[in-house]
Formats: structure tokens, C-alpha cells, sequence
């Protein structure tokens, strides 16, 4: 399974600090990012920066997910020449609002797969859902395009396009916040949270990933590197979570054995929506022991 508890934005114009990210960062991806972090008279450098980087930021088993400027904004070819290579696991396109704007990515895409050899569909895609009309269309979105691996959700930018205000408490995006999450698992992709802005604010982000989590988000973005293993420790399964799951599987294949179509653990009733649950802990477990291989 993908596994992207953890994604941590990094400028794309400070080498530097991409270079820290490599050998410090426990994200399961980084982020190379083009677009917000990025000022105007940089984004070439950031391209340059990225596109020279590519293979050196791979080295310690991140996930490369590489942020471009959106559609309207004209450079968005530019970048995702710079930003597509054999290296590079996703690109992350925000301000997308309906499927002809993925279309058009993914036709950008494939045409710069082709002129440097790669097979086409290689690079993965992640969107940023951040307006009322993405909302909206947010099934449509994440059931796009075959390459789309996950969605997330753009508090900041959607209460900009509402002309509401953001607050750290949050009320006024629970509602497209659970949306996205929703809309994600219907088309079967990864429900990514947004990042939560206040990095020195610990005990209000664990509130925050915790709430994300509940509305079936399976990780979150971080600006900052003291936030990541707060991120992990809400989206990996404790040991206790782990033996008791193991325990449910064995004790419902016990029971299938026998004819039965459920059983009782611990004084609680196991049936198949129960096992499944347990099998996908399961499975998101093995997947963490192997990125730490």
C-alpha cells in the first residue's frame, strides 16, 4: 500500500533546506514545493534547485512529491518539466475544480513522460481540493484520473475563495473538510489533512491530526519538522491496536472454520465490517515496518 502518513513542505528555492530534509526529515514523503513558499522571482531557481536534486532527495527512502503552481498561472508546464523524472513519485497540482482541469494536467503529464522516455501514467498525482466549486465536484476530482494517488484538503485557500475567516478552532471547514475526506474513500484515494499553521502550538495540533483522523483522513501535511512524528503517532497503529488485531483475524478464520459467520472476543461481537478493519490496521502496520527497512 502507498504509505503517506507524513509529508513535510520544503521550499523549492532553499537547497539547504532540502538537503537538511534528506538526512533529517522522517516524513514518509517531501514536498518539494514550487508554488506558495516559493516568492515570483525564484520560481526558476526553484525548478533548477528541484530538477538537480531529484536523485540526492530519494536517497533515504522519502516519497519526492514535487508542488507546482496551478493551471492559471501559465508556468505550470514549466514546472512539471522540471519536476517529472524517473525519481519523482507524485506531483501536487492545486486549484483544480473539475475533471477538465485534471485532464488538462494529466495531458501536460504524459506529453513531458514521452519526451523524456518514461513510460506514461509513472508519475503520480496528487490534488489540492481548495474552492467551493472543488468541493462541490469533489467525487469528480478524486475519480479523475487513474494516476491520482491521493486528495487534500486546502483550508486557507477555501476560506479565502468564501471570504470567511480561518480560525485555529476550525468549525467553519469541518463541513468540506469531512467532504474531501469522503469523497477521497469513495474513489478509493488517500485523504490527506492540511497542514495546521501553528507549528509551535503543539497540543493544538495532536487535537487537529486527531480530529482529521476521525473524519477518515490517512495523514497529513506538516510546514515543520517538529511536527512529523506527532503526524505518525496519530496515523500508525500502537502495538496494543496491532496484537488485539491479529487476535480478531485468528479468532474469526477460527471461526469460519467451524461454519460460524462471527464470534465473540474479549466480550464483544466479531463480524466481517470488524475484520475488516483489523486487516487493514494489519496492513498499514506492515507497510510502516517496511518503509523503516
Amino acid at each position: 500500500m502507498d504509505l503517506l502518513r507524513s509529508l513535510l513542505f520544503v521550499p523549492g528555492n532553499r537547497k539547504d533546506m532540502l538537503e537538511k530534509a534528506v538526512t533529517r526529515a522522517l516524513s514518509d514523503a517531501l514536498v518539494a514545493d514550487m508554488e506558495d513558499s516559493v516568492p515570483d522571482a525564484e520560481k526558476s531557481a526553484a525548478r533548477e534547485i528541484i530538477a538537480e536534486m531529484l536523485p540526492a532527495l530519494v536517497a533515504n527512502g522519502h516519497k519526492i512529491v514535487v508542488r507546482v503552481n496551478a493551471l492559471d498561472t501559465g508556468i505550470l508546464e514549466e514546472d512539471m518539466y522540471a519536476a517529472i523524472s524517473e525519481h519523482t513519485y507524485a506531483v501536487n497540482v492545486g486549484k483544480v475544480e473539475n475533471r477538465w482541469d485534471v485532464a488538462q494536467v494529466d495531458a501536460i503529464m504524459s506529453k513531458i513522460e514521452k519526451s523524456k522516455g518514461m513510460q506514461v501514467g509513472t508519475v503520480k498525482l496528487v490534488l489540492f481540493i481548495e474552492s467551493a466549486l472543488a468541493i462541490v465536484n469533489a467525487y469528480e476530482l478524486c475519480s479523475s484520473s487513474p494516476r491520482i494517488v491521493a486528495v487534500a484538503f486546502g483550508a486557507e485557500d477555501y476560506t479565502v475563495d468564501m471570504g470567511i475567516e480561518r480560525t485555529e478552532e476550525g468549525s467553519e471547514v469541518l463541513v468540506p473538510r469531512a467532504t474531501v475526506a469522503m469523497a477521497a474513500r469513495a474513489a478509493n484515494v488517500i485523504a490527506l489533512d492540511p497542514v495546521y499553521a501553528n507549528f509551535q502550538d503543539i497540543d493544538g495540533f495532536k487535537v487537529d491530526a486527531e480530529l482529521g483522523k476521525s473524519l477518515g483522513y490517512k495523514g497529513k501535511f506538516a510546514i515543520h519538522p517538529s511536527q512529523i512524528e506527532h503526524i505518525n503517532d496519530v496515523y500508525s497503529p500502537s502495538e496494543e491496536d496491532i496484537e488485539y488485531a491479529k487476535k480478531v483475524v485468528a479468532a474469526f478464520r477460527e471461526a469460519e472454520e467451524q461454519g460460524r459467520g462471527a464470534v465473540a472476543l474479549d466480550g464483544k461481537m466479531i463480524d466481517v465490517p470488524v475484520v475488516k478493519r483489523a486487516e487493514s490496521l494489519l496492513n498499514l502496520a506492515d507497510a510502516i515496518a517496511n518503509r523503516g527497512k
